[in-house]
């Protein structure tokens, strides 16, 4: 039985937070809301404070960490979006919160220094592939694994060739066929970045080598990951696509709520596919991979140079495939420090927009 739990809800305006305050809305027993913090939309904070009866608001990254480290909760949610999120990220570590972290940028820019401060089970994935990840990995121990392989809906591309990419418009990029995201998210999975980072963050949750972690394509996004154990096994977790799932487990894991989703319908024929990646088309999962082994800074460079690029492709400055290809540009010109340390994530990231700036000016020029 799920016992009352104080909540800490930052980025409460956005998806992941409106989607976990309607958790909270159904659960009125099970959670005490202790805190919000926003980006931006303060009104709409406001407006959920008033509602859910919430004593401390704020807004912004530095507010996050401030508001964690003084209001007493069980369990901090990171849904803010972007690398700004490593300070509450590693705040809530610091204070022995549970983590329920949808803020994935925060894993992946803070690597060792992230992984290294949680305890065992601290950390609980809201990304529908890690939950599922995690909820598949009660069936066997780490040592029985044989590889993860996280699904992906393969965006609103799937199926075009390399070639066939090149004058996509940023609307088409951003008609998603199953998610509705914000405008960085819902690019990353159409070039598939988004699923890179996934990749990495696989790794830093679990444990697994990257040559472990595969990448299929399942258009339904109905399977959110699998398993596969030493024995042959797969053991895949399935259910209709809505964030509430994950999130309430985020919440209260390793329990679980009542009625948060509604399950499959198995009374109806209904077929699943699953094709291979095209990784031609779609470089940015391989480029993750050797992003994950270089560590060190990389993946912060990888991460600050696609949000440049990503950018710039919405503003009419350079063209879908030359995100990817940017990104790909400013890791071979970074050089990592010896230590990862806060300050050198901060000066690679800062590095990173500057040199994806000037990359992306080169390609405006030329095209």
């Amino acid at each position: 039985m799920v016992r009352m739990k104080r909540v800490v809800i930052l980025g409460s305006t956005g998806s992941i937070g409106e989607q976990a305050l309607d958790v909270v809305r159904k659960n009125p027993s099970k959670f005490q809301v202790v805190a919000l913090v926003a980006g931006s939309q303060a009104d709409r904070m406001q407006q959920q404070a008033e509602e859910f009866n919430v004593e401390h608001t704020g807004l912004g990254a530095e507010t996050a960490v401030e508001l964690i480290r003084e209001v007493p909760a069980d369990v901090v949610l990171n849904g803010i979006t972007g690398s700004i999120g490593l300070g509450p990220t590693i705040a809530a570590l610091e204070a022995g919160r549970t983590l329920a972290l949808a803020n994935k940028e925060s894993l992946i820019v803070g690597g060792d220094l992230v992984t290294g401060l949680a305890r065992p089970g601290q950390i609980v994935p809201v990304d529908s592939e890690h939950s599922a990840i995690a909820q598949a990995l009660r069936s066997g121990s780490h040592d029985e694994i044989r590889r993860l392989v996280l699904t992906a809906s393969g965006g609103p591309f799937r199926g075009r060739s390399r070639e066939s990419l090149r004058g996509v418009t940023p609307g088409e990029a951003l008609n998603h066929p199953t998610w509705n995201m914000g405008r960085v998210v819902t690019t990353n999975s159409a070039t598939l970045m988004n699923k890179g980072l996934e990749v990495i963050e696989a790794h830093l949750l679990f444990g697994v080598s990257y040559s472990d972690i595969e990448v299929v394509v399942h258009p339904q996004s109905i399977v959110h990951s699998m398993v596969e154990f030493v024995d042959g096994s797969t053991i895949a977790q399935a259910s209709p696509p809505d964030m509430r799932l994950p999130i309430a487990l985020g919440l209260t894991w390793p329990e679980r709520l009542a009625n948060v989703g509604a399950p499959l319908d198995w009374t109806n024929a209904t077929s699943w596919e699953f094709e291979p990646l095209d990784a031609e088309a779609f470089p940015a999962v391989e480029l993750a991979k050797e992003v994950g082994r270089a560590r060190k800074t990389y993946p912060a460079v990888y991460n600050a140079a696609n949000e440049e690029a990503v950018d710039a492709f919405h503003e009419g400055r350079i063209g879908f495939l030359d995100i990817v290809d940017t990104v790909r540009d400013v890791l071979e010109a970074h050089s990592a420090p010896e230590q990862l340390t806060l300050e050198a994530l901060a000066e690679a990231e800062r590095w990173a927009r500057e040199r994806a700036a000037r990359v992306i000016g080169n390609r405006s020029e030329r095209s």
